[in-house]
Formats: C-alpha cells, sequence, structure tokens
C-alpha cells in the first residue's frame, strides 16, 4: 500500500497532466547504497516518480519528489533518473517540470549523492535553450538544491509550505526566522527573481497548464499556438487612459485580453510576460509607471526610471525569448536612471545585460514609446539604435536627451523666465516631440493609441520570416 505522501507526490503529477496520459518510467529503480543501516530500508523508486505524459495534448515529461521515501533526499539513483528524464525530454524536444519537496542530499550516500546532485545541474545547463524547464516548489527546497529552480526557465511556489532557501534563516548572522523568514514563498519572489508565482497548489498546477499551451515546445517549436478568435482589427479605446500600467495595456491589445506575466513579485518596477497576438506567443516587455486594481483604482506608484533589478528581470527573460524564438515587444516610458546608492553599486552592469540581452536577440522585436524616452535610457528599452525592427510611438509621445524646461534651463542658464518657457517650447518642438524623432527614421510610424493592436499584428506577422545570420563568436561576455 502506498503511503499518503507517495501517493500526494502521484496525485501532483494526475492534477497536472490530461486524465489518464502519465506513463511513469523507472518505478521499479530502488537504491543501491548500503552504508548505514540503508540494506533493510525499502526505497520505492528512490523517492522520485519519473515518467511523461499530456498536457492539452502537448508531449511533456515529469518529475515529483516523494518525501516518504527517506524525506525525498536525493541519492544516486534517485538523480539518475531525474537525468534520464532530462535526456529523454532532450531528445523528444519536450518540456520539463519538475515537482521539488526534499530534505536535501542524502547523507548515507555522500559522494555518490553529491555527484548525482551534480549531474541534474549538467542535465539542466545541457537543456538551457532546448526546451522549457519549470519547476514547482511545495516543500523543502534547500541547501544545494535551490540552485535547481534557480537554473530553470519557470519556478512557482505553494505559499504555506514551499520554502526555498541555500542558508536556513536561523543560519544568518543577525537573523532569525520570526525576524524574517528568508526561506517562505513571499519573501523568494520578492526578492529572490526567480519566483514567477506563489499560489496555492491548484493555482499552480493551472498555471503550469497555461504556461505550457502559449509556449513553444522547444527551441525550433512554432510561436503559432493557438487560433485566434478576436477582431483582429478591434480598436482599444481606453489604451491612452492608464498608459503607466503596462499590464493593462498588454491585455488591451492581447488576443481576448490575455496576459500571462512573469516574475510577478519581483522588481514590479519592470513587467515582463507573454501576450497573444493573431495566435502568435509574443513576449512582453514594460518599465512600469503606476499599477491599477480591476476598478481602476490606483494601488501603486513607480518613479519610471531603471533600476538594477529591474533590467536584470527583462534582460533574462528577453534572453528566454529569443532561445525559443519569441518575438518580443516592448512598451518604453522611461524617464531615467534609479537615483541611488545602491543603484550606483549594481545598476551599470545590470543596465549593460539589459542592451546586449535586446542588441543581440534576433527574434522579431518591435518597440511602442507610450510616453516619454528620455536620455540614455530610453536607448536601452529595444530602441532602433540597438536593435528593434520597428518603433512606433502614440502622438503624444516625448522622445530626447530630457525633458524640454530642464534642456532650457541648461542651455540659457541665465536667462528670464520669459525667455526660458519659450525656448522649452521650442526645444520641444525641435527636438523632444515624436516628430522630429519620426523625421529622423528613429520612430517608423506615429500610432494612434486605439488602433495600436492591428498595427502590432501587422508588424509581428511582417517579420514572421525574418532571418538574422549569427556572428561569428563562440558567445558575448556581457
Amino acid at each position: 500500500m502506498r503511503s499518503s505522501n507517495e501517493s500526494m507526490a502521484r496525485k501532483r503529477i494526475a492534477g497536472l497532466l490530461d486524465e489518464n496520459s502519465f506513463v511513469e518510467i523507472g518505478a521499479l529503480v530502488t537504491a543501491r547504497a548500503t552504508d548505514f543501516n540503508l540494506t533493510g530500508t525499502d526505497t520505492p523508486s528512490d523517492g522520485v516518480i519519473t515518467g511523461h505524459g499530456l498536457i492539452d495534448g502537448n508531449l511533456v515529461f515529469v518529475y515529483s519528489q516523494n518525501v516518504s521515501v527517506l524525506n525525498g533526499t536525493i541519492g544516486e539513483m534517485h538523480a539518475k533518473k531525474i537525468a534520464a528524464a532530462y535526456d529523454m525530454a532532450m531528445k523528444m524536444g519536450a518540456p520539463i517540470i519538475g515537482f521539488l519537496d526534499c530534505a536535501g542530499i542524502r547523507l548515507q550516500e555522500s559522494v555518490d549523492a553529491l555527484e548525482g546532485l551534480g549531474l541534474i545541474y549538467a542535465k539542466q545547463i545541457a537543456a538551457s535553450g532546448i526546451i522549457p524547464q519549470i519547476t514547482a516548489i511545495f516543500g523543502t527546497c534547500g541547501g544545494g538544491l535551490a540552485v535547481v529552480p534557480a537554473l530553470c526557465d519557470f519556478t512557482f511556489m505553494e505559499s504555506e509550505k514551499g520554502r526555498m532557501f541555500l542558508n536556513s534563516p536561523n543560519a544568518i548572522d543577525g537573523n532569525h526566522i520570526d525576524k524574517c523568514d528568508t526561506a517562505s514563498a513571499h519573501f523568494q519572489a520578492r526578492e529572490n527573481g526567480c519566483v514567477d508565482m506563489v499560489g496555492s497548489e491548484a493555482q499552480i498546477m493551472a498555471e503550469i497548464r497555461q504556461l505550457i499551451q502559449i509556449l513553444p515546445l522547444n527551441n525550433e517549436g512554432d510561436v503559432y499556438t493557438a487560433a485566434c478568435e478576436d477582431d483582429l482589427n478591434r480598436l482599444c479605446d481606453d489604451m491612452d487612459t492608464r498608459k503607466g500600467d503596462p499590464r493593462f495595456l498588454f491585455r488591451e491589445l492581447s488576443d481576448g485580453h490575455f496576459f500571462f506575466e512573469t516574475k510577478t513579485g519581483y522588481a514590479k518596477d519592470m513587467v515582463t510576460g507573454f501576450v497573444k497576438l493573431n495566435g502568435m506567443t509574443v513576449g512582453a516587455v514594460a518599465n512600469c509607471m503606476e499599477t491599477y486594481d480591476g476598478e481602476g483604482r490606483q494601488q501603486e506608484q513607480f518613479k519610471g526610471v531603471l533600476t538594477a533589478r529591474g533590467c536584470n528581470k527583462a534582460s533574462d527573460f528577453v534572453r528566454f525569448c529569443d532561445a525559443f524564438g519569441i518575438p518580443i515587444l516592448s512598451l518604453t516610458n522611461i524617464k531615467g536612471y534609479s537615483a541611488t546608492s545602491c543603484s550606483e553599486k549594481n545598476l551599470a552592469r545590470a543596465l549593460a545585460r539589459m542592451i546586449s540581452a535586446f542588441a543581440s536577440a534576433t527574434v522579431p522585436k518591435v518597440n511602442l514609446i507610450t510616453g516619454e524616452a528620455y536620455g540614455s535610457a530610453c536607448l536601452a528599452m529595444n530602441s532602433k539604435s540597438v536593435g528593434a525592427d520597428f518603433v512606433y510611438a502614440w502622438p503624444d509621445a516625448r522622445i530626447g536627451m530630457m525633458e524640454s524646461q530642464l534642456a532650457a534651463k541648461i542651455m540659457y542658464a541665465d536667462a528670464p523666465t520669459e525667455v526660458l518657457s519659450q525656448k522649452a517650447k521650442e526645444y520641444e518642438e525641435l527636438q523632444s516631440g515624436v516628430l522630429a524623432a519620426a523625421r529622423r527614421g528613429y520612430v517608423d510610424v506615429i500610432v494612434p493609441p486605439a488602433e495600436t493592436r492591428k498595427y502590432l499584428i501587422d508588424a509581428f506577422e511582417l517579420l514572421y520570416t525574418k532571418c538574422v545570420g549569427v556572428p561569428a563568436k563562440k558567445h558575448g561576455t556581457r
């Protein structure tokens, strides 16, 4: 008879996959180690259930750790089963999904268990950019195992029991779990940058199923993952009413108002996720000025500047999209850079990573300027100069070095107020208006906000056959 914990490991798989589609692999594998009284210990499946099944008819490979067997610890055969699942997933070009619930490395197997964990790392790195990798943390994920979700593309955490840490909260100098639970799902989602969503098991299963349905199954898969039932020429009449909230804009633009947000709790000043345009999955990136609730009430405000965390979030997302051939849409509404001592320590390098990600991506890239685009910060957000295929802008967008009033004060520091006002007006007309940028070719089309959806669909349809040669180098250093 199976224990309730083993049943839970299997129930998680059943709750994810299409009904009766799971086929288990390696069910008869057990631990080989005999030290420290392991000879008489029953280790069915060596604590991890592996196999394959379907999600909405799409093939996926799955592994689910079983805490009823030696607390789900990773031993030699446990790791080899996960590695074998990775090998099959890469051969078949299918995503792999892991359910983590584990007390760490099996002490009784020592170096064999360590070697096994290293083997899992190696398989994850080999699979990176070939098949999507998804993890869900339903229990403990500590020590070296915390690297596993960090090496994956998407990670979900159960809100109550999910725990992720390299060092337990009480092992951190000056901290205690009652003071700050650094292993909790909400802390990790806010601070780590690995966690996409925190929720119940049922919510996580629904999110993973939806994610599989919109992603290419591998790096050679198609981005057309669904038929479009929405009007391709649908007007978005409310686009300019909340232009500071890109989540609202993405939903307005997308087929059926669909938007799948990633890394929801991390670096909220930058928004990343997926939209659908005429059935095509498109990666969406935008800096955020404000957020609204479902009833249109403003919830949060941001300064409209680039931060180190926001840049890192965007660069990781852009690289994922480029690896899997997913087109990229960026919305730009940016004033400059975060001005804090912490930013000075980290922002330049993070900004360089983001610019490099946009510039080196060979997928179709479209940028829409919805508000302000000032200084070198606007260059980083998928500008024409770093490789955007098309740049669109709304009629009231402002593009240039800085706000016209500030520019006038710098150029005419001793001038009276009347002169400053006149010069600011001239500067805006000559240098900061969207027409000035369009006349120089930095903006391709000035788009009415309500008609944005049809322009974007047309752009990505045109760019679907885009082909760019890869430079003759091993890889970049940033």
